[in-house]
């Protein structure tokens, strides 16, 4: 019952807002148009000048056409002067018309009339002309006010109201009042005789006066007030139904919960618990109930104001609040159907062109289609620089038939977004730049190994923006496109396939060591590696002869260039091996020097069994003047 009371007075809040909203005087609409003033003051003007010079013409035509009267007979020849002069002036008085009407024809599509109200704000006619020191806005209020006087009459009689036609003009008459005046120029402002737009206007107001009567009857405003009632009754039942159904959905999805509701989770987070989403859910059961309650009130006050002829208008404006816009959005999508006709053939040529240039990339990377001085890597990649391309240029293509695409608006928001797009990715264009231009230089590609600058490790990725580096200790490192660019690279991987990538180390051994053993040893414990190849096979090369050693650069040659430190730490292990099988000892001379007496560095169990540590040597020297 209090939900019920809660939207009666709603109901009766509206009712009142609506009201009072549409009786307010619109000042906007009541606003005289500066331009459409400007235009009937001056028309009235020169009308005024034209009726006092017919005035004059008329005064003087009347002189003598008595002149002419009070002629003899037998003066034929003042006669003849006479009637040329009348003649003259009726002519004069016809052009004058016809300059007026022409003028008023030019005038017709655009000068706006000012509105005769009725009864119910509804117009009968427009006036457009002055008469005497009236303007036309001011003629209309005082015909309006007119009518109304007398429909006020409590024994409106319609035969009453009758045409008396004057001198210049044809007066509407109701007993011996005067409605309107109808002159030369109302006439031909409605493309009328005067007869006939007295007529016609007679009619409208006897009409008008008529529907007064009878919709403001006692007997006809007890029905509209029993239908009103009526309605308000019937939209009062349909809320308590509305509201009771909205309820037991309520209660229906209460009871749910931990049941069918029991909450929402995306992967291992819970979004909403089952107490959540059965309170969102309630949340729109009751949001729905109010949109439906609001949307049948709104349906109603329609079907109330109608009842009424005060408020006839009022319900009409409001399903205009609904049905403008939805004419509106069919009206428009009805005209911008052939522009959305263009468009789908446009997307649908343009995604056939793209369809092919995949085809086309695809079959480059497969080897199935070879092209001189391109290269299968570069399939991708040009094929995404001429995809965005080619979107591009849709996008160019179809932006005229967009809707709106002409408004200042749009076209600023276009521009605006591409200065911000332009200043905002200066840094970005750089390393996209960077990036197309390394694709093309082929410098390297997924899996190489490589050194940028201090960096060495595997191209995992490769981007517009980003080189990305796993480094030998699982480290990943970006590298800005434009910082690869700037730096010097490496590339142990593109040759190594084809003409093997060569590896080499250093070792420093003291000249009692003859070189040719040295070399063989190197050379041995680099043939024991599985990844170094026999062919080529290594050699070793003497890079120094220092004051206490030599150095021996063993190279070997290698098609694994991405395990170059698994390579090189075996090589290390083999010439430990190798060298301690032939007693050659990789040790400081320093220290060799200065060891006498002590074990060899080599490990025992490459030692002959028979092995024994020198003796110190000592060397004594006697003083001859003390022996």
């Amino acid at each position: 019952m209090k939900i019920m009371l809660r939207c009666l007075l709603v109901f009766a809040v509206e009712i009142v807002l609506t009201c009072s909203l549409f009786s307010q005087t619109d000042s906007s609409a009541k606003k005289t148009d500066s331009i459409n003033a400007l235009i009937l003051q001056d028309y009235n003007r020169k009308a005024n000048e034209f009726n006092q010079q017919r005035m004059v013409d008329s005064t003087h035509m009347a002189n003598l056409e008595k002149e002419l009267g009070s002629l003899k007979t037998t003066d034929y020849l003042r006669k003849e002067e006479l009637e040329k002069q009348i003649r003259e002036i009726k002519e004069k008085d016809s052009a004058r018309i016809a300059q007026k009407k022409a003028r008023i024809d030019s005038m017709r599509q655009t000068v706006k009339g000012y509105p005769v109200e009725g009864f119910f704000n509804d117009t009968l006619f427009f006036i457009y002309s002055r008469s005497g020191g009236f303007t036309a806005q001011d003629r209309a209020l005082a015909i309006g006010q007119r009518i109304k006087n007398a429909a006020q009459k409590a024994r409106f009689n319609p035969d009453s109201i009758r045409l008396a036609e004057g001198e210049t003009s044809i007066e509407i008459l109701y007993d011996e009042n005067i409605i309107m005046s109808i002159s030369e120029n109302d006439a031909i402002w409605n493309n009328m005789s005067k007869q006939e737009l007295a007529q016609k206007n007679m009619k409208l107001i006897q009409e008008a006066i008529k529907k007064y009567k009878s919709e403001t009857s006692l007997t006809v405003l007890a029905k509209e007030i029993a239908m009103a009632l009526l309605v308000i009754l019937i939209v009062l039942v349909l809320i308590y139904l509305i509201v009771k159904l909205f309820n037991w959905f309520a209660k229906k999805i209460s009871k749910q919960k931990d049941k069918y509701f029991k909450g929402i989770k995306i992967r291992e987070y819970t979004l909403l618990d089952s107490g959540r989403e059965v309170g969102v859910l309630l949340s729109i059961n009751s949001f729905f109930k109010w949109v439906v309650i609001l949307f049948v009130i709104y349906l109603a006050l329609p079907i109330i104001f109608g009842l009424f002829p005060w408020t006839e208008n009022f319900a009409q404006t409001l399903f205009g609040y609904v049905l403008s816009p939805v004419k509106k959005i069919g009206s428009g999508l009805w005209n911008y159907l052939p522009n959305l006709i263009t468009i789908i053939v446009i997307v649908f040529i343009f995604r056939y062109v793209l369809r092919f240039l995949y085809f086309l990339r695809t079959e480059i990377e497969k080897g199935n289609l070879r092209l001189p001085g391109f290269y299968a890597d570069w399939a991708n990649p040009t094929y995404q620089i001429i995809r965005i391309l080619v979107i591009s240029f849709m996008l160019v293509v179809i932006f005229p038939y967009l809707p709106g695409s002409n408004s200042p608006v749009f076209q600023g928001v276009s521009v605006f977004l591409g200065f911000l797009f332009t200043f905002g990715s200066a840094g970005s264009l750089s390393n996209v730049i960077s990036g197309l231009v390394l694709t093309y230089m082929r410098l390297f590609k997924i899996g190489d190994r490589v050194k940028i600058g201090d960096v060495t490790g595997d191209i995992v990725e490769r981007s517009l923006l980003v080189t990305r580096i796993r480094t030998t200790k699982n480290e990943l490192i970006s590298i800005p496109n434009s910082t690869v660019m700037g730096s010097p690279s490496t590339n142990f991987s593109s040759d190594a396939p084809d003409k093997g990538l060569i590896l080499h180390s250093t070792v420093t051994i003291g000249y009692d060591v003859p070189w040719r053993d040295m070399h063989q040893a190197l050379i041995d414990a680099a043939l024991r590696c599985e990844l170094i190849l026999k062919e080529p096979a290594p050699f070793v090369l003497q890079t120094g002869l220092d004051d206490f050693y030599v150095s021996y650069q063993i190279n070997a040659y290698t098609r694994a260039a991405n395990s170059q430190a698994t390579i090189y730490s075996l090589l290390h292990q083999h010439i430990q091996d190798v060298c301690n099988e032939r007693g050659i000892e990789i040790m400081s001379p320093h220290y060799r020097s200065e060891r006498d007496g002590n074990m060899s560095t080599i490990p025992a169990s490459y030692l002959p069994k028979d092995y024994k540590s020198p003796a110190f040597n000592v060397n004594i020297k006697k003083d001859q003047e003390n022996s």
